[in-house]
């Protein structure tokens, strides 16, 4: 599986932006929640989840969104299971990585 990935450098640190390619530029909506993956905040390059593991090391934020993206999260203990939120069924995380 590949995922497009996207470094930002944000005013805390570092933001890693993590969306599984076959989603990217699709747009859910469910009530009053939103996943708009047209913008250009998800638009980045194609990495495999060994590239991705290394490159978390140096964030401080993570922006997951899709079921692959959000399942490696859980794999390397960075995010929660009970707080991953779900729209139109395509689960979706924010961390702030401790360190």
């Amino acid at each position: 599986m590949s995922f497009i990935v996207k470094k930002r450098q944000g005013p805390h640190g570092t933001l890693i932006i993590i969306t599984d390619k076959d989603i990217l530029g699709k747009k859910f909506e469910e009530g009053r929640l939103q996943l708009d993956l047209t913008l250009d905040f998800y638009k980045g390059e194609e990495m495999e989840a060994e590239e991705i593991k290394k490159l978390i090391k140096g964030a401080r934020h993570l922006h997951l969104t899709g079921e692959s993206a959000v399942k490696l999260g859980v794999s390397i203990d960075a995010v929660n299971p009970d707080k991953i939120l779900r729209v139109q069924n395509v689960p979706h995380a924010e961390v702030v990585m401790e360190g």
